[in-house]
């Protein structure tokens, strides 16, 4: 490698560096988040709220329907989350019958769980306690501010769209009801047990949607009618639960042991981080000089990875960050050993570096590609606080296999190039 390419070489590699320190520290723009607010902390780090369900199955309930029933359950809280806008909670099956949600910084705890414990059994029932239609007629619910009537003025409400189905249904309730007294000319609106619209019938509908109204003043629980018809469309989009689930367990996390274990942990990774550095530079010297360098950028690259990806980072997530520090050292420690043989035995420097790469690599690819493995296994199969383990362990050791060893080649290959060919700077 001639010096003045070596020289553009070591450049390039320093902006680069340079680049992603700046990337993870302050993001750029509305494309990259910088780490402190791309990254989400999870609920043992922030606080927050725990809740335990517990599935009530109905006597005439098949048995061998309870794992698909309890993996439907989960889809549906789930989804609910992300619809009542709790992105950043996450819900997992623990044992047969039991559903874990956690919501991370969630102020209002006992509102989350009537919301999420709902079935969303939705029901159209005349006054004579007739169901006329049921969700299964429901296409989809969407919230809507506009004009519901010949006023035109604007009021927050729920657009049901209906089934083919659900149109003929809706239209021969209208029809039978119209005529009747005043007092019983309605079809009124449930989920689950509760009236939640009573619209009066003085014609024959048909047509494809339904509008609900909620009112100028909110149930008690929401602040406005606009949040209450918000729920009421996500929680009917949403799904219906295949049987009732009933709260076991409720905890609050404190914040204050969130943030002393984030900062206990991050005082742990750089402490470890310092040390692995100067165990490498005295060790191997130069060559430990630019595993720390690849080392540095590793991580920033760690980090910008995580902010773009949104990572729910929990302490377990932490662990494996930390790991994942330690095995991207251990693959440079692979090549650096098998250099330093090569050297003692009178090759020259570059064939060397060449050689020891080459002998060093199939071990390395199979430690990471069966860690991958065991990560990937994890992700599949894991729940909670694994996940998160599992996501770090997999963004890192795959940027590990990446950094670690196309970078640390590079340097080396410059530093032959400038001429820092001193047999005292690689082997002992």
């Amino acid at each position: 490698m001639k010096k003045s390419i070596s020289v553009l070489t070591l450049v390039i590699v320093v902006l680069v560096v340079a680049g992603l320190l700046f990337t993870a520290l302050y993001g750029i723009g509305d494309v990259v988040q910088p780490v402190s607010d791309g990254v989400v902390l999870g609920l043992d780090l922030v606080g927050g709220s725990e809740i335990t369900y517990e599935a009530v199955i109905p006597d005439n309930y098949d048995e061998s329907d309870l794992p698909e029933g309890m993996e439907v359950a989960r889809t549906m809280l789930q989804k609910r989350l992300n619809l009542l806008g709790y992105t950043e909670a996450s819900c997992y099956l623990s044992g047969e019958r039991r559903l874990v949600v956690e919501i991370p910084s969630v102020e209002d705890p006992e509102k989350a769980v009537e919301q999420l414990g709902a079935t969303a059994v939705v029901s159209f029932m005349d006054a004579d306690g007739t169901v006329w239609l049921t969700g299964t007629d429901i296409v989809k619910a969407e919230y809507d501010y506009s004009p519901v009537d010949s006023t035109g003025i604007s009021k927050p409400h729920v657009r049901l769209d209906l089934t083919s189905e659900g149109r003929a249904k809706l239209s021969e309730a209208s029809v039978k009801i119209m005529n009747r007294a005043d007092d019983k000319n309605y079809l009124a609106i449930f989920l689950d047990e509760t009236e939640i619209s009573t619209p009066y019938v003085s014609s024959r509908l048909d047509t494809d949607s339904v509008i609900i109204t909620v009112g100028d003043e909110a149930p008690n629980g929401y602040e406005t009618p606009e949040e209450y018809a918000r729920f009421l469309a996500s929680i009917i989009s949403a799904g219906r639960l295949p049987f009732k689930l009933e709260t076991a367990k409720q905890q609050t996390i404190g914040a204050s042991l969130g943030e002393k274990s984030l900062s206990t942990s991050l005082l742990a990774g750089l402490i470890g981080l310092i040390l692995v550095m100067i165990f490498m530079i005295a060790v191997y010297r130069l060559m430990g000089l630019i595993s720390c360098i690849a080392l540095v950028t590793y991580a920033a690259l760690f980090a910008v990875a995580i902010s773009v990806l949104h990572v729910n980072l929990s302490l377990p997530g932490i662990a494996g960050i930390i790991l994942t520090v330690g095995m991207a050292v251990d693959a440079n420690v692979i090549i650096f050993e098998r250099i330093k043989e090569e050297l003692r035995q009178g090759k020259t420097l570059r064939f060397a570096i060449e050689s020891g790469y080459k002998r060093a690599m199939l071990a390395i690819i199979d430690a990471n590609v069966t860690t991958m493995i065991a990560g990937f296994v994890l992700l599949w199969q894991g729940s909670g606080t694994i996940l998160g383990f599992a996501t770090t362990l997999l963004i890192g050791v795959a940027l590990s296999m990446l950094v670690m060893l196309v970078m640390t080649k590079i340097l080396l290959k410059t530093a032959v190039g400038l001429k820092i060919t001193n047999l005292k700077l690689y082997c002992a």
